[in-house]
């Protein structure tokens, strides 16, 4: 099984400890949280493979927060792992963004070979996005730009840069509001500081430099917002 780097929202002391330290053993790298408003920016800001959310938790419920992260535009496989085992419950969360869904007391046995086979369905799943003379390796999360002879000038992106990069890589040449992108990004409900956005379209152009794209800009409409153009060398 590939090494993963899981998050697990499970507010049970417990469980908690005994899922983290099985997975450990299995080779994974796991960040337990406790607490579902915690864990909304955690998962938002932390590249993890695989996430493992329980239903019932204190400030926000697994449900909600499964809610804001696939409207933010989190695409990490989600797995749900609750007492709640009506087929009406498992529907509800399957529609709102559940990838998978396991019913507590489980066997453990089964938690892994499923948290395995949400990362080997989500890797196959990934699509290339392609810009001018860069493209998006979703696999590994960095931006990429073919140099020659099979030669390649990479950076990495980190969770949100990703998530901007794509919404860019997928509207080339239309204007994307600043609304739309902040929503896209750090989601509907997202009361912070508006600036923040300017700053990771700053990251995302010096990202661009870094691996020597000549072809590919990110223009700031005044007042309206932003839009990504390819031009020639």
């Amino acid at each position: 099984m590939t090494a993963m780097k899981l998050l697990l929202v499970e507010d049970e002391d417990r469980v908690a400890e005994i899922v983290r330290r099985g997975l450990v053993e299995e080779g994974h790298q796991v960040d337990v949280c406790v607490d579902g408003r915690a864990a909304l920016d955690q998962g938002r800001d932390i590249d993890y493979d695989v996430i493992v959310l329980d239903w019932m938790l204190p400030g926000i419920d697994g449900l909600e927060l499964l809610r804001q992260w696939r409207r933010g535009g989190l695409r990490t496989p989600v797995i749900m792992l609750t007492a709640r085992g009506q087929i009406g419950e498992r529907v509800t969360g399957l529609k709102n963004g559940a990838d998978d869904y396991l019913v507590k007391p489980f066997d453990f046995a089964e938690l892994v070979a499923r948290i395995d086979a949400l990362h080997r369905r989500g890797s196959g799943q990934i699509e290339l996005r392609r810009a001018g003379d860069v493209h998006i390796d979703g696999r590994r999360r960095v931006l990429v730009r073919d140099v020659a002879d099979g030669a390649t000038s990479e950076a990495p992106l980190t969770a949100r840069e990703y998530a901007l990069c794509q919404e860019f890589f997928s509207h080339v040449g239309d204007v994307l509001s600043r609304s739309h992108l902040l929503a896209a990004v750090w989601g509907t409900n997202y009361e912070g500081d508006p600036n923040v956005l300017d700053v990771y379209v700053g990251y995302l152009r010096a990202k661009l430099a870094r691996v020597g794209s000549t072809q590919v800009t990110l223009r700031n409409l005044r007042g309206v917002g932003f839009r990504l153009e390819i031009g020639r060398a």
